[in-house]
């Protein structure tokens, strides 16, 4: 990498020597004997390396090292220091310098200092760009959708992103739960910090303990060594805990500590360990239930129900299905190179009346087989899988989406109002086409509309 390094000395014999040094290595280098001169500098220049001198009249080494921690934190500083003044070099490293050099160096000395600070440099580049890029992918104005359910949801990520609130987010699987908890997580604050995810429900209590908190050394049969949890690892970032609600009773008790005192212990140590993290949870049980039951503390559930997120099933927001189907589309078209297909109008038409159990996620995996497995350019009604274009195979999916205890006019009363919306949807939301195929009056449908709430859009 042809690293771009300044150089500061009011001494113009040492930039001379360290600017020959230093391009001999290829790298790209600009000397300044004008302290202030290499201030407004690197106020308007890119530059991956600063080595400074300790001692110049009026702006000292230690004043430019604190300019730049300030004002360009990411660009690692060298100090060059007289072996008389090795205690100023010491406390400018205290003070945040990548390294000092004596006078008069030792040039394989210098280049080694100056390659480490290089490579620190551009490992700082490489995570502000992939913070970037995923801020980019996952903020709020990446979330695929035009339903006013879905624009709610944005609404509410914008709103609790800049704070410090924990968030619990409900839906059913498949929903984009971490999608959410990713959008909150890069548009907030903390967007440069780390997003550290784990799913509660993956791992036995005992294991999922020591990847929370981490465990010392010799605190159990295989602790071969010292391991930090999830919280350390996510220290100045968030902490992502899907389906919490799988959390056993003692590890409620520990997490609800956590969140009261910022601090914990690791599996067989007793220092404690104290974490700056943003918990977000996610979860697709009713909470609320599982308290009454007794399976979920209530002080925990209003603890880390601060802000709560619902994301609505698929099915209640069809008219997002066209916009996903498209996006999905460009996805794997540009993942694989492999030429835009479309799908057929009436193809788009069984995906958007069908249930969708698997909500969002599984849409993507039916587009992606049909992308893959279609022969033609254009994906028809035959390159559907039998679950989505059967019509049996349709009444049983959103059969199967039935509890196995209900009451059985309310279920009635739900399914009567998921077939008006379906009808909606396929009728481009024109009331008398939607009566149509429902074979009632319109008259029947308003009322209908009415009394289950629907927005006829």
């Amino acid at each position: 990498m042809n690293s771009h390094i300044l150089v500061i000395d009011d001494e113009k014999n040492y930039l001379l020597i360290l600017e020959t040094i230093l391009e001999e290595e290829g790298y790209t280098v600009t000397a300044l004997n004008d302290p202030q001169m290499a201030l407004d500098y690197l106020d308007e220049s890119e530059v991956d390396v600063v080595i400074t001198d300790m001692k110049m009249p009026g702006i000292s080494g230690q004043d430019i090292l604190e300019h730049i921690q300030k004002h360009h934190a990411q660009i690692p500083v060298l100090i060059m220091t007289a072996y008389g003044s090795i205690d100023g070099a010491v406390e400018a490293m205290r003070c945040g310098a990548f390294d000092y050099i004596s006078k008069p160096f030792s040039n394989d000395e210098l280049m080694l200092s100056v390659r480490k600070a290089a490579l620190l440099s551009k490992s700082e580049q490489e995570k502000r760009l992939m913070t970037q890029t995923l801020a980019e992918q996952y903020g709020p104005h990446k979330l695929v959708g035009n339903s006013r359910s879905i624009r709610e949801v944005l609404q509410m990520v914008s709103k609790v992103a800049p704070s410090r609130s924990t968030v619990l987010i409900t839906g059913e699987s498949g929903t984009g739960k971490e999608l959410i908890a990713r959008a909150i997580h890069y548009s907030s604050p903390r967007r440069e910090g780390p997003f550290i995810s784990i799913n509660c429900m993956s791992l036995s209590p005992g294991v999922l303990e020591s990847e929370l908190f981490g465990h010392e050394k010799g605190s159990f049969t295989g602790a071969t060594a010292m391991k930090k949890g999830r919280f350390e690892l996510a220290d100045g970032g968030t902490l992502f805990l899907d389906e919490v609600g799988e959390l056993s009773q003692d590890l409620q008790v520990k997490l609800l500590r956590v969140l009261q005192e910022k601090a914990f212990e690791r599996v067989g140590g007793s220092r404690t360990i104290h974490a700056d993290i943003r918990l977000v949870a996610a979860t697709n049980k009713d909470l609320k239930q599982a308290v009454e039951k007794g399976e979920f503390r209530e002080d925990l559930y209003y603890r880390l129900n601060v802000v709560g997120i619902n994301l609505p099933p698929l099915r209640e927001r069809r008219e997002d299905i066209p916009v996903l189907v498209a996006h999905f589309m460009q996805k794997f078209s540009s993942e694989n190179q492999q030429e835009l297909k479309k799908f057929a109008p009436e193809a788009l038409e069984y995906l958007t009346a069908y249930e969708w159990p698997g909500n969002v996620r599984q849409l993507e995996n039916v587009v992606e087989r049909c992308m893959v497995l279609a022969s033609r350019e254009e994906i028809g009604v035959e390159d559907l899988p039998s679950e989505i274009k059967d019509e049996e195979a349709q009444f049983k999916s959103a059969v199967d989406l039935l509890p196995v205890e209900l009451e059985l006019s309310g279920t009635l009363e739900k399914i009567e109002a998921a077939l008006i919306r379906r009808a909606l949807v396929k009728s481009g939301f024109v009331q008398v086409k939607a009566a149509e195929l429902l074979n009632i009056s319109k008259s029947l449908l308003q009322y209908k509309l009415k009394k289950y709430n629907i927005q006829p859009k």
